[in-house]
């Protein structure tokens, strides 16, 4: 018994004058069409042959072998026929929608064709070949159509969200409201974030912050107000929310908070942050901190250091942060335990000066004033200490931690000339005689340390004028040491010696007005 259907048998004899006439033709114009397709494709595209080609080869293989070895009236050769007939077809229509989609129309827009309209396209053009041939061996596809209707409306309705997906899909590469590589955001939780890495019929594929894929169906996201965090610009505007106690004055606490997170990793100087007042509560005053950012995909890791940065910089103020509480807590505080904390303040300050070496001809009740008077700072790692040219009067000892010295140079170009650890000083000529900072000081990690101001210093020198001759001979004597154009000989390196103290001496007594 011939099993073989009817249309499959009838397709050849219908078509068999115009294969033979037209198989040449339709040869010539697919290997045309694969020519131009070559010519015009990128390098990097070259892939989007491949298919044009199998499909060619497969047409020249069935009818060879249908030439040269089924050459009878079988099943078989009529099979290779309608292989042959089919696959001539496929790959001119799939070479066809490549250069009017991906080349010619392509070009024309600044992304890509998305590939659901491409697959549509050619799911078209597959089905009127599909048609066409049926038609051709003298099958009315309506019939068809008609005698299965009742099997489309049971598949139809199965596959109703399937296909509520796959037109949502349709929208949102018609819309484009974003494309891939885009952050995206279409819920209110942190899970509702990630970066677009495919869109296909049925669902889009996000990469979440925590580096997990997601796979969303394109109708949640058609029914999603999305928020695109790439579009129209990678920069954008994040903001957190401080709150201090009242007391403080909020146009200097705004001033510490902007300068603080400058240079804080992923925060863009341009357009610069900005700190208002935002509202005045049971907390205290609540501030809006706004900074714009090119990495949101480490917005974690940017806001985070950004809150680092305002806690060290409010501490160094003395500024607290303000909390809304609701418990009462009992917290006994008596003279000895505040006692045994100034103590050992104090005796952290000691160890922090007696690593200065102008300050060891101070006599010890000196030294023990300027231990009170002195106070510790902390900052935060990158953090900027002292910057070039600024007007200051401060000596800073470095209680723990590292800090940079840099010397910035044109074309935003800086030179590290120096680090200094823990039990190493810097800032003295500004203590000293009030000049203005010759380089940029920047905590290399998170760093505390020792400000010893000008008006501790003040006392001292007041209760000994002759101090600021010793000070301003052990500052020359060391500063000759490190300079690296100090004189071959030794008289002329001890007349240099005498200048520097004579200068320094000069510029001592008229900044303390001794």
């Amino acid at each position: 018994m011939n099993s073989t259907p009817q249309w499959l048998l009838s397709l050849p004899s219908a078509l068999g004058a115009d294969i033979r006439s037209g198989e040449v033709l339709a040869v010539s114009l697919a290997l045309l069409l694969i020519f131009l397709l070559w010519l015009v494709v990128p390098a990097d595209r070259k892939r989007l042959l491949r298919q044009p080609i199998a499909f060619l080869v497969i047409h020249v293989v069935a009818h060879a072998l249908r030439r040269l070895v089924f050459t009878g009236d079988s099943n078989v050769a009529h099979a290779l026929v309608v292989i042959a007939v089919l696959s001539i077809m496929v790959c001119i229509g799939r070479t066809l929608v490549t250069l009017l989609l991906d080349i010619g129309f392509g070009r024309k827009r600044t992304r890509p064709t998305p590939k659901i309209i491409r697959d549509l396209v050619l799911g078209i053009v597959y089905v009127l070949i599909a048609l066409s041939s049926l038609r051709a061996a003298g099958i009315e596809p309506g019939s068809i159509l008609t005698t299965s209707a009742l099997l489309t409306a049971v598949v139809g309705f199965s596959l109703q969200e399937t296909l509520g997906n796959l037109f949502a899909g349709l929208a949102l590469q018609m819309q484009a409201p974003f494309e891939v590589g885009d952050w995206i955001q279409f819920g209110e939780a942190a899970k509702d974030v990630g970066k677009v890495l495919e869109i296909n019929w049925r669902a889009t594929k996000l990469l979440t912050l925590d580096e997990a894929e997601v796979v969303v169906p394109n109708g949640t996201l058609g029914k999603s107000t999305i928020a695109n965090y790439t579009k129209p610009s990678p920069r954008l505007r994040r903001s957190i929310y401080v709150s201090v106690e009242l007391e403080a004055p909020p146009r200097k606490v705004q001033r510490l908070i902007a300068e603080a997170i400058k240079g804080s990793f992923g925060v863009l100087d341009d357009p610069p942050p900005s700190v208002v007042t935002r509202d005045f509560d049971d907390a205290g005053t609540q501030l809006w901190v706004r900074f714009w950012t090119d990495e949101f995909q480490k917005w974690g890791q940017v806001e985070g250091e950004v809150r680092d940065r305002i806690w060290y910089a409010l501490n160094r103020a003395g500024i607290e942060l303000a909390f809304k509480h609701y418990d009462i807590l009992h917290h006994e505080i008596n003279d000895a335990s505040r006692d045994r904390e100034r103590a050992a303040r104090l005796e952290k300050n000691r160890e922090a000066l007696r690593a200065v070496d102008f300050l060891a001809a101070l006599p010890q009740q000196d030294v023990e004033r300027l231990a009170t008077a002195a106070e510790a700072h902390s900052y935060a790692a990158g953090e900027l200490v002292v910057r070039k040219g600024d007007q200051a009067d401060q000596m800073f000892i470095v209680q723990s931690g590292e800090v940079r010295v840099i010397i910035p140079g044109p074309g935003g170009k800086h030179t590290e000339v120096a680090r200094l650890g823990a039990g190493k000083f810097f800032g003295e000529m500004a203590l000293m005689t009030g000049e203005p900072r010759t380089a940029n000081v920047v905590a290399a990690r998170d760093s505390e340390l020792i400000v010893v101001g000008h008006e501790a210093f003040q006392d001292v020198l007041a209760a000994h004028p002759e101090f600021a001759e010793t000070v301003s001979r052990i500052i020359a004597e060391r500063q000759a040491k490190l300079d690296e154009q100090a004189a071959e000989s030794s008289a002329a390196a001890g007349e240099d010696l005498e200048e520097r103290t004579s200068q320094l001496l000069g510029k001592i007594k008229k900044f303390f007005s001794i």
